[in-house]
């Protein structure tokens, strides 16, 4: 009895020994490497991937194309683009990929239909435009919460887009362009949505007018002979006026005999009834005759009580409470708040309105009417004029300057030249800039409408709220990796502006840098020179750089004449700017006169000492990111020479940051603090155009 009931020790004791040679059998060992091998049999029939079961020390984090691990070993970034995968995808091949942020096939020959992804719950990008999918857009996309950024262009897929995409609170960017889709456009109104491409499909009926697709173009409808609507200035038909409702025009034999031809009696009825007409109608004439004097001495006598109190003037007309008291959040910042209050702004008397112009063949997302009636509270106030959000009735916010009075002395006070101005920019478009949306001028009232953008200006994040004035130093440095992310940004800006525009931004500098929903960086208040060069302005960026942003060549020439802004300037200013994003301090002083050549050592002195104030701060980066570090430290050194002929040019300065961040990217474990998520770094610059793939962001 006793060694029957001693048998179960030793088998527990084999049992735990070997679970726990299980275990150290599988340490190290990732818990995606079976799905990805099976996903592999699956999507590469012909044996592309060199994916092999315990083929590398790294683990499957080091396989090709996987592009980011958790710091448990599960894969969060796969990207397989262009290799030539033949497969099909399946649903029951994904599901055990839950850790996914991103997944992209982009450019291959996969087949069959788009697979039910509903298991992928962490995902925020899905790209697989550019292969050969049929069938339909499977709705299960919609229970995805997470999504971003869905790209399924350039297959063959059918259906409706389903409706279950209105449901995801996050989309971003949607690609459905060239394909054989059908059916009505569902009702998209996401707040975030920013790209969006339906073009080339058979899609019909009118496009929805919800204030999301009245962002977008003619462009991201095209190529859909039965849709319509305003942004393709193709009006739809109303069913009334369809013939199959139309009444007979000739009335059926049943009924000929109420369409008899009138009587006599009729007829002089008839002539009764024109005679009263005619006599009214010379009343009214003799009535306005006599009004029309008393109306233009009215007209004259208020249009001179209006020049002789030009103060009256400026209160009644435009925006109101300019120099009202209250805080604001800095001449550029995209926040709401300030004073304002919300009031009513913009009240110009009917007889003094302009024409608003919109931009970019953009379609005209309000009226003139909504925009006067929209109430604003105050950003910010600068020497180029005061900057407002307007809230429309409708709920669509917008953000307005209000540029100085052209009568003061300032440019633009000719109306042909404003326009001009207001084209040139209007016309600029590029993913880190704020586009001129529209611009508007009646007598001395001169509007300029963008985007608004909530998140605030790069000096708030750097500094706080609290540095309206753009001297709150007391900030910590930012992970290295999202200093990065912002300088490939503002450079990028910067690069179009000098080689695709053609001009220069004349005041970078943090409180001119916005961030949009998802932090991606855009330059606003870019080459105001067009409207404002008044004396006590500061050449093209409406207001001129601070002197500490402002280039050595440019600081001893009259403000007046422009401060001598040229790309070079602008650039110089963008070096200083990477190196406030590097050590969280406003520059007081001239960083080149104070430093010298010992710039990289006194931010490389800022962050150890962050890091040592702090543990888990932003400064404290782990030995592998110091090369990335030098890295950027060196373009912005390079960015601040004193001599503007050694700086870079915009697009050199991009290209050395983009070396830098692909050199991250190959360093699996290296983390981004998650500010800019997976899916905003891997979308397109401009989809179709200057297309950044996946393989080419972190």
């Amino acid at each position: 009895m006793e060694s029957q009931s001693l048998l179960p020790a030793p088998l527990l004791l084999l049992l735990v020994c070997t679970s726990s040679l299980c275990v150290l059998a599988l340490a190290g060992k990732s818990p995606d490497e079976a799905s990805l091998l099976a996903l592999k049999s699956s999507v590469d029939p012909s044996g592309v991937l060199p994916w092999r079961r315990g083929s590398s020390a790294g683990g499957v984090c080091s396989w090709y194309g996987v592009r980011q691990c958790s710091p448990k070993g599960r894969v969060t970034k796969l990207v397989l683009e262009s290799v030539n995968l033949t497969g099909n995808l399946h649903a029951g091949l994904l599901s055990p990929l839950d850790e996914l942020r991103v997944l992209s096939f982009k450019s291959n020959f996969l087949s069959g239909e788009v697979p039910d992804m509903s298991g992928l719950t962490n995902l925020k990008a899905l790209f697989l435009d550019d292969n050969r999918f049929s069938g339909e857009i499977p709705a299960s996309l919609g229970t995805l919460h997470r999504l971003k950024a869905i790209a399924l262009s350039g297959n063959g897929i059918s259906g409706r887009i389903p409706d279950s995409l209105t449901k995801l609170p996050k989309l971003y960017a949607l690609f459905l362009q060239n394909n054989r889709l059908s059916g009505r456009i569902p009702a998209l109104n996401q707040r975030e949505l920013r790209y969006l491409n339906v073009s080339g499909n058979l899609l019909a009926g009118e496009i929805p007018r919800t204030l999301a697709l009245r962002r977008f173009d003619s462009s991201s409808f095209a190529g859909n002979p039965n849709l319509c609507g305003v942004q393709l200035r193709k009006p739809c038909k109303a069913i009334h006026s369809d013939p199959i409702f139309s009444p007979p025009l000739v009335p059926s034999s049943s009924s000929s005999s109420s369409y008899t031809t009138p009587s006599s009696e009729d007829g002089k009825k008839r002539k009764k009834r024109i005679a009263v007409i005619v006599s009214g109608s010379a009343a009214a004439f003799l009535f306005l005759a006599a009004c029309v004097p008393l109306a233009a001495a009215f007209f004259l006598s208020s249009r001179r009580r209006r020049r002789s109190t030009p103060a009256a003037a400026e209160g009644g007309g435009g925006i109101r409470g300019e120099d009202a008291a209250g805080p604001s959040r800095g001449p550029n910042s995209g926040g709401g708040g300030g004073a304002g209050g919300g009031k009513r702004v913009f009240s110009w008397e009917a007889e003094r309105l302009g024409k608003l112009t919109f931009c970019g063949g953009g379609a005209a997302d309000y009226s003139l009417e909504e925009l006067l009636k929209a109430s604003a509270e105050t950003l910010g106030r600068g020497t180029a004029g005061s900057t407002y959000k307007a809230v429309m009735e409708s709920g669509l916010v917008v953000t307005v300057k209000r540029l100085k009075d052209p009568g003061s002395g300032g440019a633009g006070h000719d109306g042909g030249e404003f326009r001009r101005g207001g084209e040139a920019l209007g016309a600029i478009r590029h993913p880190n800039l704020v586009p001129l949306r529209a611009y508007f001028q009646a007598q001395q009232e001169r509007l300029l409408v963008y985007d608004y953008f909530p998140n605030g200006s790069l000096l708030s994040l750097l500094h706080g709220s609290s540095s309206a004035t753009g001297r709150g130093g007391g900030g910590k440095p930012l992970h290295w990796t999202s200093c990065l992310k912002i300088a490939e940004d503002v450079a990028a800006g910067l690069q179009h502006l000098h080689e695709a525009a053609g001009v220069v931004h004349g005041n970078v500098k943090p409180s001119n840098v916005l961030l949009g929903s998802d932090f991606e960086c855009c330059l606003t208040d870019y080459s105001l020179a067009a409207f404002v060069t008044s004396p006590d302005s500061g050449g093209g960026g409406g207001g001129g750089p601070s002197l500490v942003y402002r280039a050595p060549e440019c600081r001893q020439l009259p403000r007046g004449a422009g401060g001598g802004v040229t790309p070079e300037s602008d650039v110089y200013g963008f070096g200083v700017l990477v190196l406030e994003l590097l050590t969280g301090k406003a520059p007081f002083q001239d960083l080149v006169e104070e430093y010298g050549e010992g710039i990289p050592q006194w931010v490389r002195s800022v962050r150890e000492q962050g890091a040592a104030d702090s543990s888990s701060g932003g400064g404290n980066e782990a030995p592998p990111a110091e090369e990335k570090l030098a890295a950027l430290v060196s373009v912005a050194a390079a960015c601040v020479s004193t001599r503007p002929e050694e700086r870079p040019a915009a697009g050199e300065a991009l290209r050395m940051i983009r070396e830098a961040r692909a050199a991250a990217s190959s360093n699996g474990s290296d983390q981004s603090p998650g500010r800019w998520s997976d899916a905003v770094q891997s979308l397109p610059r401009s989809y179709g155009l200057d297309h950044m793939s996946l393989t080419e962001r972190d």
